[in-house]
């Protein structure tokens, strides 16, 4: 009888060295050998959780060519059902083994104690086995909470940079001072502490300028980020102060000496839930004060009454009699007039700039119309970079962007920034048109294609910037071939995975 022919499926995560890929794979081969079985193909999926599956491209891919009715194997060889998945719902582990079996294909727990042989005996096993995966992720999740929430009440630091004019000092377990962590840095020893304390003069100086510009001259968020990029100020980051940017550093109960944890919750990587105030964890006084409660509690004040106070369309008569005043409009009217929503704020509101331009009556010429839309573009990927720069440093990764806007990866790889936008012609088909630097002095290029409305993003592909300076087309559109050889990642979570190596 010629042997089996079997797919080797393995995971690890971070739980224990006793699930490394070398030591369930040796696991495998001597339950393979002991059964006649010959191991053909192997899907893996490494430093990655067993929560769910959208970030396995190895168990997606499995199931894939168990689904195309051609796969080269016939059974699928695990070392145990942890190792399949700690999926919360049990019915989707039983699912993915289920189309396995549809299939003709079985699926064998290597390293448990029991036949995967479709007996009663097996399948409450089987499903003990899943509760107990299951039950030791949300058991792991509770006590990080606590642990994190512990750190929190002691006056500690938990996470990445704490914003503009703030570092992280790093302590022994017995309060010595190690060092100040840079951007991207992590403690040495579980045993380590962070504590907050107050960073460069000159920081601390343009947060105290940003409160009193706000709450004592009454200032608009635009005008005090347009103020200090005249003044070639930047953030923490290099860039170029905002609207956002600014808000947020109104917005940040730090700069009161205050540390809260528990803001949300994104627990055992499932939908993120907003927490009501009365569930966070907070330590006030952690540290020395930037600016005077009083002065962040006024700011609050006015920023609740700011939003609260304009219907659409109050936004869109102050907007229309801005544009009679000036005789038309731009981003940079808007940011320096009073009395007015930002231009932020105005997308927000009504899906576009245009959109909003066009409700109060004033139609911006097409040159203009370009601009705006560059602009609107240009935000939303330094907002991109700003996330992927955050999650890389999440994940163990180094990343900085550079005074030019490029992603900057473990000091060696630079990362430009474009995108791949829905165009609707006349026969209705959707294109998608590239807007990206091909001349970028960039090692690689991220071009994020939008969805069909232009408002969310589908993917993300990332190619050499040689690649895209040889396209020789005037209008460069996804279609080309240049794209076929690049690499595509369905999810934010991916990118970033790869990007911290």
């Amino acid at each position: 009888m010629p042997p089996m022919r079997a797919a080797q499926y393995v995971r690890m995560s971070r739980d224990s060295q006793r699930y490394s890929i070398a030591n369930q794979a040796e696991v495998i081969a001597a339950y393979a050998r002991d059964r006649n079985i010959t191991i053909v193909c192997t899907y893996a999926d490494e430093g990655l959780s067993g929560l769910a599956i959208h970030w396995r491209d190895g168990l997606k891919a499995l199931i894939a060519d168990v689904e195309s009715g051609h796969a080269e194997f016939d059974c699928v060889l695990v070392y145990d059902v942890t190792r399949w998945g700690r999926f919360q719902n049990l019915d989707e582990s039983a699912c993915y083994e289920f189309m396995c079996q549809r299939a003709g294909i079985t699926v064998h727990y290597c390293a448990d104690e029991f036949e995967n042989d479709g007996s009663l005996a097996s399948f409450m096993l089987k499903n003990n086995k899943r509760f107990n995966a299951a039950d030791f992720s949300r058991q792991l999740s509770k006590k990080v909470f606590l642990g994190q929430s512990r750190v929190t009440r002691m006056g500690y630091w938990r996470g990445g940079m704490p914003g503009y004019g703030l570092r992280r000092q790093l302590l022994d377990e017995t309060g010595v001072v190690r060092t100040t962590l840079e951007y991207g840095q992590k403690k040495y020893l579980q045993t380590d502490r962070i504590k907050i304390v107050h960073g460069p003069d000159r920081e601390i100086e343009t947060v105290r300028r940003i409160f009193t510009s706000f709450v004592s001259e009454g200032k608009y968020l635009g005008e005090i980020a347009s103020e200090l990029n005249a003044e070639q100020i930047r953030t923490t980051r290099g860039l170029r102060w905002n609207g956002e940017t600014v808000g947020k550093i109104l917005g940040n109960e730090a700069y009161i000496g205050s540390l809260i944890y528990n803001r949300s919750s994104y627990k055992l990587k499932q939908r993120r839930v907003v927490n009501p105030r009365d569930m966070w964890i907070r330590h006030d006084e952690a540290f020395p004060p930037v600016i005077a409660p009083e002065l962040f509690t006024k700011a609050q004040e006015m920023m609740r009454t700011r939003r609260q106070q304009r219907t659409d369309q109050e936004a869109i008569d102050r907007l229309a009699a801005l544009g009679r005043e000036k005789g038309h409009l731009t981003t940079a009217i808007i940011a320096a007039a009073d009395d007015i929503l930002s231009a932020e704020s105005y997308r927000r509101r009504f899906g576009s700039l245009v959109a909003a331009y066009e409700l109060a009556g004033y139609q911006p010429e097409p040159r203009q119309r370009l601009a705006e839309t560059a602009d609107k573009y240009r935000t939303f990927l330094a907002r991109l970079a700003g996330n992927i720069v955050e999650q890389v440093n999440r994940l163990g990764g180094r990343a900085i962007i550079e005074s030019d806007g490029l992603l900057c990866l473990n000091d060696d790889c630079r990362i430009s920034f474009g995108s791949a936008r829905a165009v609707n012609y006349v026969s209705d088909k959707v294109r998608w048109r590239i807007h990206a630097d091909r001349k970028a002095k960039s090692d690689l290029s991220l071009i994020v294609r939008m969805d069909a409305s232009n408002i969310g993003i589908v993917a993300y592909y990332l190619l050499p910037t040689a690649d895209l300076a040889e396209t020789k087309v005037r209008v460069l559109r996804l279609s080309n071939p240049v794209f076929a050889q690049a690499c595509r990642y369905d999810d934010l979570e991916a990118l970033c995975r790869v990007c911290a190596g």
